[in-house]
């Protein structure tokens, strides 16, 4: 057991509400569990020495953030700063069909339906997840009535500015037929502990776009998911960006619940000299008629680390199933390091299912030619960049959000470069 897991454990005694009997079950499973070694296939590629020693630091102050301003895009914030709930939900201007509270300001239905969801569609196997079981006393509850079309992109902000441990939770249901946005916002660069977690219910013909942006940089440790259970007919359309700090992981987990659901998932990450960057997901084919759709591509600094494990899972009854994954990789240096495992489990006999992943370096004749046209070699190198990860931010659905990430992007290659 190490020291910050042994700390954890203690203060999570002191947590008490009405989540009390999930966050009992995930302290038995966590002390079941024990700390993941190198030993430990999820965590093999990836050392914890750095949170491993960590003394707990507990944040009661609550300092000021915004999240970045996204032109022409119509946004609810909701702002965690140093994992403090810095936003009034009950003062938000919602559109009819959404309702958005505090878990601590929740009334006894809305109780019920967080107490049906929490820890219920994130798999128990993540450690950092028992973890945010335990101790995520801010969490928000977004609630999505059946029918509702919500225009609104909702954005959920979790920023560091301080060096201490947040835990943030996010619970998402939405309603048979319901349509709406969900973004997650993670960024940083102090030497914080963030544990940012989400679970959404996603109804019968529902459908959920979704992003995760974890930008956290520098010194910041950033261990988070994002979980989704998906009923009948029902379809998500999610995209991730990940950048690369001292401990950055993410895990995704999909169920397919209910026949003839259709996901579609498009990662990209990006790690600058000797950062550190861990994807981790699992599709479960749980039932007939599902459909997934899984393009992971990072891009792999000077001395920097990837990991990348990607599962599908297909059960005995997933009869019909279409899966697809695909992981592409670009090393900048040969002193980068990418570890990537796609995975197919396949038990059922009628279904259609394709992974791969490829390992390449930066075109030494595309380079020169660019540098032969009086082109610096870092322009080149953006300008080769975005190429490779083009195709994935033109899949955007809404322009407002690609437009805003292409210059947060180029700034990215720009500190990528190898020197």
């Amino acid at each position: 057991m190490s020291q910050w897991l042994e700390q954890v454990i203690d203060n999570a005694q002191n947590v008490s509400d009405f989540l009390s009997p999930a966050r009992d079950a995930a302290l038995s499973e966590l002390k079941l569990q024990g700390w993941p070694g190198r030993r430990t296939e999820s965590w093999r590629f990836t050392p914890l020495s750095s949170v491993e020693k960590r003394v707990v630091v507990e944040n009661k102050d609550v300092t000021t953030a915004s999240a970045p301003v996204i032109e022409n895009l119509e946004v609810i914030d909701i702002v965690f700063s140093n994992g403090q709930l810095i936003t009034d939900t009950a003062s938000l201007a919602l559109p009819k069909g959404v309702s958005i509270c505090q878990f601590k300001d929740a009334d006894a239905d809305q109780q019920a339906a967080i107490s049906s969801l929490y820890g219920k569609v994130k798999p128990q196997k993540h450690t950092f997840g028992l973890v945010n079981d335990a101790l995520a006393e801010n969490g928000v509850f977004i609630d999505v009535a059946a029918g509702a079309s919500i225009e609104p992109v909702m954005r959920i902000s979790n920023l560091s500015s301080q060096p201490c441990d947040a835990h943030t939770r996010l619970i998402v249901r939405l309603g048979d037929g319901a349509r709406a946005t969900v973004m997650e916002f993670g960024e940083g660069s102090c030497e914080s502990l963030t544990t940012a977690f989400a679970e959404y219910s996603i109804g019968y013909k529902a459908h959920l776009e979704h992003y995760r942006f974890a930008m956290f940089t520098g010194k910041a440790k950033q261990v988070g998911g994002s979980h989704f259970k998906l009923s009948e007919l029902a379809s998500l359309n999610s995209t991730l960006v990940g950048y690369g700090s001292e401990l950055s992981r993410l895990d995704v987990d999909i169920w397919h619940a209910g026949e003839f659901a259709n996901a579609k998932m498009n990662a990209i990450y990006l790690l600058a000299e000797n950062e550190l960057f861990d994807l981790h997901s699992c599709i479960e084919h749980a039932v007939p008629n599902g459909t997934t759709e899984e393009n992971a591509r990072g891009i792999i600094g000077d001395g920097a680390k990837a990991v990348f494990n990607g599962r599908i899972h297909i059960h005995r009854d997933a009869q019909k199933t279409l899966a697809e994954l695909n992981n592409r990789n670009l090393l900048l240096s040969r002193r980068g390091i990418i570890n990537t495992k796609p995975e197919l489990e396949i038990y059922a006999d009628d279904v259609k299912c394709a992974h791969g992943a490829t390992v390449a370096e930066i075109d030494d004749t595309a380079l020169y030619y660019l540098l032969t046209r009086g082109i610096s070699r870092s322009r080149a190198l953006v300008m080769l960049n975005f190429g490779f990860v083009q195709e994935l931010v033109a899949q955007i659905p809404k322009t407002a959000i690609a437009d805003w990430l292409l210059p947060k992007l180029s700034k990215r290659f720009a500190e990528m470069e190898v020197k």
